[in-house]
């Protein structure tokens, strides 16, 4: 099959990367949640030898995600496996690390606080959570393209949206997880480094 391919994903890997390298820097167990293509688990696990990076994503996304890292062939990098946010208890348990990429706006506010929630019960004490996207803050775009964004966002479906800031962290804490950096990206976006306590 063709590799599906996000544009995205290649403009956002490298300053991504440059925060994983610090953050996930023991040799750890990384479940990214929402692989999407399958191109950042590929990339980060080549950059990131010393972790085992675990895919998952809704079933329909895994054949996807294996041409790519069929084509990888990298030790690194396990099976992904199929994991749906909504449906509780998730396949994994004991989690050692967390990685999304740009997915909290694309599911409903009742799948975020599920999502967050989950990861409260599924994370190990310690755990980093590292969450990259576009945020809100004090309810207001960051930017003109963010506001254009969203608008597109909810064109597409109408439970679909950009996350306030504050929102998310006060879901976090309820489950908690604490905030340690907010970190500006590229692109008018945010990559939050968070930890299971």
């Amino acid at each position: 099959m063709n590799k599906p391919f996000s544009q995205a994903c290649e403009n956002n890997k490298d300053p991504i990367l440059s925060v994983l390298r610090r953050v996930f820097n023991r040799p750890c167990k990384v479940l990214e949640i929402g692989s999407g293509t399958g191109q950042h688990a590929v990339y980060f696990a080549t950059h990131l030898p010393h972790v085992s990076w675990q895919p998952s994503d809704l079933a329909i996304h895994l054949p996807g995600i294996n041409s790519w890292l069929d084509d990888a062939r990298l030790e690194n990098i396990k099976a992904p496996i199929a994991l749906d946010i909504n449906h509780k208890p998730w396949p994994v348990s004991h989690v050692e690390a967390v990685f999304t990429a740009n997915t909290l706006h694309i599911m409903s506010w009742e799948s975020v606080r599920v999502f967050i929630q989950s990861l409260g019960e599924t994370m190990q004490s310690g755990a980093k959570f590292c969450c990259y996207g576009p945020f809100n803050v004090g309810g207001a775009y960051t930017s003109e393209s963010n506001a254009r964004f969203d608008i597109w966002l909810k064109e597409q479906d109408s439970l679909s949206a950009i996350r306030d800031l504050d929102a998310v962290v006060s879901l976090t804490n309820d489950a908690g997880i604490q905030l340690l950096e907010n970190i500006e990206m590229p692109a008018h976006n945010k990559l939050l480094v968070l930890e299971k306590t």
